[in-house]
């Protein structure tokens, strides 16, 4: 059962961090560091957002809508609930909001698999299901709003998507350490 704290705000030392220890033969994912993480994925965000709003203006044709906004701002903690608990155990919120970035940790492992889909699946609630709607039926322009901002600040978690899909072999797991993510292969995985 996942338990979930706020931890409050991340001072930049990874070591203060809840985490899973490191797994013989651990591997570190080839990732940016979190200052540069934050300032990148922030330019990304801006531009999938001018994707999305653009989309959404072309086929709503009517103005942004104030709710949808209000209601993407509102979804960011909620936004963070959804990948804890996704984690076995205790799960831990920080916030680093000088560089615009709220996250958990947890000492759990992931398969390939779990960790894409719990790095997806609140982006899935919150962005691409309420865009999808609101492109089926274009006068739903809260779900319009609310999904073309929330995808665009799914960002960094699309990030760690990449990275998984990319740098993870077949039968690996995945767990957080500090800030950065690393892949292992489970003893039973490994060919003698």
């Amino acid at each position: 059962m996942t338990k979930f704290h706020f931890a409050g705000r991340y001072d930049g030392d990874p070591e203060k961090l809840i985490t899973h220890p490191h797994e013989p033969d651990y591997v570190p994912f080839k990732e940016m560091d979190m200052k540069k993480l934050g300032l990148v994925m922030n330019i990304v965000s801006l531009f999938v957002a001018a994707v999305t709003l653009g989309i959404y203006f072309f086929v709503s044709r009517s103005p942004f809508n104030m709710i949808g906004a209000i209601l993407m701002v509102v979804s960011l903690v909620p936004h963070e609930f959804l990948h804890a608990i996704c984690f076995e155990g205790d799960v831990y919120m920080y916030e680093n909001l000088k560089q615009g970035m709220l996250f958990v940790v947890g000492p759990g492992t992931f398969s390939k698999a779990g960790f894409i889909f719990m790095s997806m699946l609140p982006n899935l609630v919150f962005g691409f299901i309420p865009f999808f709607l609101f492109l089926i039926n274009p006068s739903w322009t809260v779900l319009g709003t609310l999904g073309a901002m929330a995808i665009s600040a799914g960002t960094g978690d699309y990030y760690n998507v990449w990275n998984a899909l990319t740098q993870m072999p077949k039968g690996s797991r995945t767990y957080l350490h500090g800030t950065n993510s690393f892949w292992y292969m489970p003893q039973d995985n490994k060919k003698a």
